[in-house]
C-alpha cells in the first residue's frame, strides 16, 4: 500500500468540497471541481435515465440510475488509483473526473438507445460521451478545473492509449474495472439478486506489472468470485428474458419514432441532453407508430420467448450467425412464414458479450485477465499456476432467443424448433 496513504485518508492535492451517503459504497466524497461538473445540466439529466431499463418488468428495485452510478465508478476508479505506486494525486484527481464523465453520453433508457444511435448515425454512447465533453457546457468546466477535455474524453472511454501507461486505460476498461466493480455490485443490490464480489479486496490487491493493471495471485479467489458474479448478472439480469422483451419492445418502439419523425440530432447537443427516460417516453406515447408498443408496455403485454439457448463457448457462435442484420431478418422471415403470420411479429434476440472481458463488449474482445505473483512481481503464466475456472471462463456467453405475441406462441415455438434444429443454427456447447 502507498505510503502517502495515512490512517485511510489519500493525501490530495485539492480539498474535498463534500460528501454523499450512497447506499452501497458508503459516504462519497468529492472536490469543488467534481460537484461543478455534478451540478451541470447535462450530469443532472443522468438522474432521469435508468442503469437498468426494462429489469424493472422482473426486479421492482431496479430503478437505480446512471447518475448514482457514474459517482460511484468515480469513488471507485479513484480509491484504486490511490493504491497504485505509479500513480500521481493529480493522476487520480483525472482518473476520478474521468470516472464520473464516462457514462455521460448515454441516451433514454441507457443501453436499449444504441438501437437508434446505431441504426440511424452508425455511432454509441461512448462516440457521444466524448462529444458532450468537448464540445457541450462540460467543456469550459472541465477547462476551469484544469484538465484537457479531449485527454479527459479519450480517458472516459479507455481510449487514452498511452503506451507507457496502459493502466490508466484499464482502471476504466478492463476485466475488473471501476466500472464493472459498481455495477455487478450496485445492480446485485437493487434487484436483489444477491451476488457477492468483494472489490475492495481485489482494488486492495492490485498492482501494476508490466505497465499492466494486474490482479495479486493473494486474490485469486476473490476475482473468481467477481467474473462469476458477472456472468450470473448477464444469465439472470441483463440476459433475462423478461427484461429481454422489454428491451426489445422499447428499442423497436424508438425506431419506429424516429422513423415517424426524427426526435433529436447526435450533432445538435442541446436537443440531445433533454433526451431522458420520462421526455422520450412522452414522445413515443405521441408517436403514431410506436403508441400500440408503449400501450402494450403499460399493460404489462410483453414478447414472449419460445425457444431459447444459452451456452458458454469458445467462439462467438451467435455473433458470427447474426452478425448481419439482413441475415436475423431473413430467419425471421423464415421463421414466419413456417408459422403462417406476420415477420412482425417474429424477432430473434441474439446478445453477446464475453464471458471474461477486457474491454467492452461493444469491441468484442477476448484477453488475458492479468495475474501477478505478488512474491516475484511479475505475471503468471495461463493455466494450472493460475486457475481452472478463470481458464474454463475465458469464452463467451451466447444467447440466441425468439420471441413473440402471446397469442403466436405455440405456432412460432413449432417453427423455431424446426428451423433453428438444423445447420448452421444450431448452437452447441464446444468441447
Amino acid at each position: 500500500m502507498r505510503e502517502d496513504i495515512k490512517g485511510g485518508t489519500f493525501l490530495q492535492s485539492k480539498k474535498w468540497w463534500g460528501f454523499i451517503k450512497d447506499p452501497v459504497l458508503g459516504y462519497i466524497h468529492f472536490t469543488p471541481e467534481e460537484k461543478n461538473v455534478i451540478d451541470t445540466k447535462t450530469f443532472q439529466r443522468l438522474i432521469r435515465i435508468r442503469q437498468l431499463a426494462g429489469a424493472e418488468y422482473v426486479y421492482p428495485g431496479a430503478n437505480h440510475t446512471r447518475f448514482e452510478h457514474s459517482i460511484g465508478v468515480m469513488h471507485i476508479a479513484g480509491e484504486l488509483g490511490k493504491n497504485l505506486e505509479c500513480m500521481t494525486p493529480e493522476d487520480v484527481n483525472e482518473i476520478r473526473l474521468a470516472g464520473l464523465l464516462h457514462d455521460i453520453g448515454h441516451g433514454a433508457f441507457s443501453h436499449i438507445f444504441e438501437t437508434v444511435l446505431n441504426r440511424f448515425f452508425k455511432i454509441n454512447h461512448e462516440d457521444m460521451t466524448k462529444k458532450l465533453i468537448r464540445e457541450g457546457e462540460l467543456k469550459d468546466i472541465i477547462k476551469d478545473a484544469g484538465y484537457n477535455p479531449e485527454r479527459i474524453s479519450r480517458l472516459a472511454v479507455g481510449e487514452l492509449n498511452e503506451r507507457s501507461r496502459e493502466y490508466l486505460d484499464q482502471i476504466l476498461r478492463s476485466t475488473v474495472d471501476a466500472d464493472k466493480m459498481d455495477y455487478i455490485v450496485r445492480d446485485s443490490y437493487h434487484t436483489g439478486a444477491g451476488y457477492s464480489a468483494d472489490v475492495w479486496r481485489l482494488i486492495y490487491t492490485m498492482e501494476v506489472v508490466n505497465n499492466k493493471l494486474s490482479v495479486s495471485s493473494t486474490a485469486i479467489y476473490t476475482l473468481e468470485a467477481f467474473l462469476l458474479a458477472r456472468v450470473e448478472s448477464f444469465k439472470s439480469i441483463y440476459f433475462h428474458k423478461t427484461a429481454r422483451a422489454a428491451q426489445i419492445m422499447i428499442g423497436k418502439a424508438l425506431v419506429k419514432a424516429y422513423e415517424e419523425a426524427p426526435f433529436f440530432s447526435p450533432n445538435n447537443l442541446d436537443e440531445y441532453i433533454e433526451l431522458n427516460d420520462y421526455t422520450v417516453w412522452s414522445i413515443l406515447k405521441k408517436s403514431k407508430n410506436a403508441a400500440k408498443i408503449i400501450d402494450d408496455l403499460e399493460h404489462r403485454r410483453l414478447l414472449k420467448s419460445v425457444y431459447e439457448n444459452i451456452v458458454i463457448t469458445k467462439e462467438e457462435l451467435t455473433s458470427r450467425i447474426f452478425s448481419k442484420e439482413h441475415v436475423k431478418t431473413s430467419i425471421e422471415q423464415e421463421i414466419a412464414a413456417e408459422a403462417g403470420i406476420s415477420e412482425e411479429d417474429v424477432l430473434i434476440d441474439s446478445p453477446l458479450v464475453p464471458s471474461v472481458p477486457y474491454a467492452s463488449s461493444s469491441r468484442d474482445e477476448r484477453f488475458e485477465v492479468p495475474i501477478f505473483d505478488k512474491k516475484t512481481n511479475s505475471l503468471l503464466e495461463s493455466g494450472e499456476e493460475t486457475s481452472k475456472i478463470i481458464e474454463a471462463m475465458k469464452g463467451y456467453l451466447n444467447v440466441l432467443r425468439v420471441y413473440t405475441t402471446a397469442e403466436n406462441r405455440e405456432k412460432v415455438k413449432k417453427a423455431a424448433l424446426k428451423i433453428l434444429s438444423s445447420e448452421p443454427y444450431e448452437l452447441k456447447i464446444a468441447t
